[in-house]
């Protein structure tokens, strides 16, 4: 395992300057955000100039991206999957091999999900890649046992594991250990179970680090665990100290 960053935890900078500051923080090697709409590099304009959201990405410090993070916004299902196989070919010239996507919102039909997935983690696949599905509490991977049943449904569909969305979503703090065997990409905060403890300072949360480290190794776990605090106006704290303090806690654990 290795501690990577989200280039979210410095969303209010230009991209430029937030692979920079993470590269300051001695990380080496990011979650990359390409989220429509966003700060940094959107689905759209790497569908519709890839060498160019690559020559951005080339600009800043050597650091390497081991998985993308991508949200594609309002479009509909044909631009989704222009957006989707722009997105693959720019992360086989990055040799980036985990792609996490949305799930289908919550309420939406099962049957209808696998069918749209399987169409993205079929492409995909073939390109050597790995898709995951965002464990978010607004969407069908809300329920672990749903987000487990669509890995099972879809062939090749792993998840990447956001434990916060467990702790402070409909689960509320509920066991979501049969998610493990599936996950291929972890971000990771402090969250507390109260309203609005989203995202606490490192150590005030219960997010159990440990434990979650060694779920991951029982299961043959051997890839990132993500620095992903988000960067928000009214976070209560100074981002980059609990960035800091999360990497130091995290590289004590592998």
């Amino acid at each position: 395992m290795f501690v990577a960053c989200n280039t979210s935890c410095f969303s209010r900078k230009p991209l430029k300057a937030a692979l920079r500051q993470i590269a300051d923080l001695e990380f080496r090697k990011i979650d990359l955000a390409i989220v429509e709409p966003g700060d940094h590099l959107h689905p759209s304009e790497v569908a519709d100039n890839l060498e160019g959201a690559l020559g951005r990405l080339r600009e800043g410090p050597n650091i390497t991206p081991s998985a993308f993070g991508i949200d594609f916004g309002d479009a509909e299902a044909p631009e989704v999957r222009r957006r989707f196989e722009a997105i693959c070919r720019m992360a086989k010239a990055l040799t980036v091999a985990v792609l996490t996507i949305p799930a289908a919102p919550i309420g939406s039909d099962f049957d209808d999900e696998v069918k749209r997935l399987t169409g993205l983690v079929s492409h995909a696949t073939r390109q050597g890649l790995v898709v995951a599905l965002m464990t978010d509490s607004a969407t069908l991977t809300s329920d672990p046992s749903a987000a487990a049943a669509l890995c099972r449904a879809v062939p090749g569909l792993s998840l990447t594991l956001d434990p916060s969305h467990y702790i402070q979503g409909p689960l509320a703090g509920g066991n979501y250990d049969e998610v493990f065997p599936f996950v291929q990409n972890v971000l990771l905060r402090d969250t507390g179970k109260k309203p609005g403890e989203f995202q606490v300072r490192v150590g005030q949360g219960d997010i159990e680090y440990g434990r979650i480290v060694n779920l991951l190794e029982r299961n043959g776990y051997n890839r990132g665990l993500t620095v992903s605090i988000l960067d928000s106006l009214d976070s209560p704290f100074e981002v980059e100290i609990e960035v800091r303090k999360l990497k130091l806690l995290l590289e004590s654990l592998i």
